[in-house]
């Protein structure tokens, strides 16, 4: 009778499996489909994956279960067949481990290293769902690998404890930072874990046998339970119309003795790893007596200085009060205008200044509106911050920039002194002056609020350290004008849950409305900025009620707008506006005002309209 699993990796070192997406492609099945749906429809074909690891030398199979979850598999119309899936992998794995073989339950994360929308109610339910399904079938052991955060390892291997005593691997996905994306140390992760009741902790994927040398060298002295290594054969290479990975089994069977000296006590393969290289890693490792741990020394654990945010230098606004200061305060008021679509920046800037004369308390600037190439606001911001002294207030949209991109962005926005920003989805591509382009949407508007917060904590969106805290605040969108309003409030609430520090809202054209979102906000602990957007003409406001989403005009408004053009149209535009107005400074403190067409004297009118009511004096210093 073989041992159990804990006694067997506590008297050698157990040879793991490769990879079985890189089996499955090699054998013609595509990228994109579901492979664990083929427990069902094709066991053998899976069951002979299983069968070529053990024959090259493999004692520890994981199931063909690692993305079989209520998200991952709803993708593929297949969330109704969770259990089936789960326990149909531990079977066909079971059959071909045999007596001597091991099979331990593979599941993997669901973020995957996104911030996904998934509450941590969510990640339980689904991964209590996936867990005990395997553990119905009597696996040896539970696998959590690719796991890029402690955060949601931590919720899956808590809720394997929670049914389950039987022993867990754990497996961080790691790159050269030697930190987790939540921006722990190793060592930090490793503790936390095995608090939690993990019985080995290791790496698999994201890097190749080099890479997780050097993570297993931060844990050096500091090791208190053994490891599991499943490194990558490489980087993929995309050549011919195939994905090729370079690192040779040779290279394998060479770095498995390195990684045994270093504590390891599971080691497999990861992405790109075939047969061949378990062939060689078990061909190394045949008749390898693994040396106790040597107790963890007591080291002090390196951190990382955090500065805080220093405000007087590089042009920043220093120690000037937010806009959610101020909006608790006064009658605040931010107007938006919007970059030029070609490289003329002269009207632009006139209108900034004409803004900025008649006390603005910021200037905003969409971020391609309608997916129409407009001037990087970025630019544009930091002019108008360094020409005029008026606070900019950029938006930065999820659909031009993939994460890579977007914390460039931010980090620019940082060096800049831009300070004020708002996180928006953005309009889909193919509906502005490009359709041919892409939309990235790597983010949602929740995930973007909350990983902007992280800058603000001093760490990267890969969990690297920044060196020093950024200090954004974060503004959110909301679209009132629905059908039901409660509902939107109640996205809107998760948007201040990730983060949001204040509200801008789509233009309202209807002061009932208005008292509506009042009585429906008034529980937020955040400032709302009422949008208001005084109109140009009929035909403005025709397209606007019709063509542009997430904006409704009343009947009222349209019919006094109807056949107004020029001059005429732009007086019954302001006077709406400030009918609007009256009821939106009766209700709130900020203000957002949308210059239409740059009509700059517009929003110049309406701003003193705000400040005669609140009784406001500018200063001799903005005329």
């Amino acid at each position: 009778m073989k041992p159990d699993l804990r006694s067997a990796w506590g008297k050698t070192v157990l040879v793991g499996d490769g990879a079985m997406g890189t089996y499955l492609y090699q054998k013609g099945f595509p990228v994109g489909i579901s492979y664990e749906e083929l427990n069902l429809t094709s066991p053998e074909v899976i069951e002979d994956v299983h069968r070529s690891y053990i024959e090259a030398g493999a004692v520890l199979l994981e199931s063909n279960t690692f993305s079989a979850n209520f998200d991952k598999l709803s993708k593929y119309g297949l969330e109704s067949k969770v259990e089936e899936i789960n326990r149909a992998g531990v079977r066909i794995a079971r059959r071909a481990a045999g007596e001597n073989g091991y099979v331990v339950g593979a599941v993997g994360s669901i973020r995957a290293g996104k911030r996904a929308n998934l509450s941590a109610v969510e990640l339980k339910k689904y991964f209590g769902q996936q867990i005990l399904a395997l553990l119905e079938e009597e696996v040896d052991g539970i696998m959590l690998e690719t796991f890029y955060d402690v955060e949601e390892l931590h919720l899956a291997l808590r809720t394997v404890r929670k049914h389950s005593q039987l022993p867990v691997i754990c497996q961080l996905a790691v790159d050269e930072s030697a930190r987790t994306l939540d921006g722990l140390s190793l060592p930090e992760a490793f503790r936390i874990l095995e608090e939690d009741g993990a019985d080995i902790i290791g790496f698999n994927c994201r890097t190749g046998p080099n890479g997780i040398k050097r993570a297993l060298n931060h844990l050096q002295g500091s090791l208190v339970l053994p490891v599991s290594v499943y490194p990558n054969a490489g980087v993929a290479d995309y050549v011919d119309g195939q994905y090729k990975y370079g690192a040779s089994p040779e290279y394998f069977g060479e770095m498995a003795l390195t990684f045994a000296d270093m504590g390891s006590r599971i080691i497999g393969g990861c992405c790109g790893t075939t047969p061949k290289h378990i062939a060689e890693i078990a061909k190394a490792l045949q008749g390898y007596i693994p040396i106790p741990l040597p107790k963890p020394t007591s080291r002090v654990v390196e951190r990382v200085q955090i500065q805080e945010h220093f405000s007087d230098d590089n042009g920043r606004i220093g120690g000037e009060p937010t806009l959610v200061d101020l909006a608790k305060e006064r009658h605040t008021v931010i107007v938006e205008l919007d970059p030029p679509r070609d490289l003329d920046i002269a009207k632009f800037m006139k209108g900034a200044e004409a803004l900025r004369r008649a006390g603005a308390d910021a200037l905003t600037l969409a971020d391609n509106s309608l997916a129409v190439t407009r001037m990087s606001n970025m630019a544009l911001g930091h002019l108008v911050q360094a020409r005029t002294g008026l606070r900019p207030l950029v938006h930065i949209a999820c659909r031009d920039r993939n994460l890579i991109g977007t914390q460039s962005h931010l980090m620019g926005f940082d060096a800049l002194g831009i300070d004020h920003v708002l996180a928006v989805t953005g309009d889909p591509a193919r509906f502005g002056d490009l359709p041919g382009s892409s939309s990235v949407y790597d983010l949602t508007s929740f995930e973007i609020i909350r990983m902007i917060k992280q800058l603000n904590d001093g760490i990267a969106f890969s969990g690297k350290p920044l060196k020093q805290k950024a200090n954004f605040v974060i503004g959110a969108a909301f679209n009132p004008n629905v059908k039901h309003l409660d509902k939107a409030v109640q996205r809107l609430e998760k948007k201040i849950a990730s983060g949001a520090d204040y509200i801008m809202t789509q233009p309202v054209y209807d002061r009932e409305l208005i008292v509506n979102i009042a009585k429906a906000t008034a529980h937020l602990n955040i400032p709302v900025f009422i949008g208001v957007m005084p109109l140009a003409s009929g035909r403005n406001a025709e397209y606007l009620h019709n063509e542009v989403p997430g904006i409704q005009l009343s009947d009222e408004v349209r019919l006094r707008m109807k056949g107004l053009e020029g001059e005429a149209g732009r007086a019954e535009g302001v006077a709406i506006a400030k009918e609007l107005l009256d009821t939106a400074t009766e209700h709130f403190n900020g203000i957002y005002l949308m210059t239409p067409f740059m009509f700059y004297d517009m929003s110049v009118q309406l701003l003193e309209y705000v400040w005669e009511k609140s009784g406001r004096k500018l200063s001799p210093l903005f005329r």
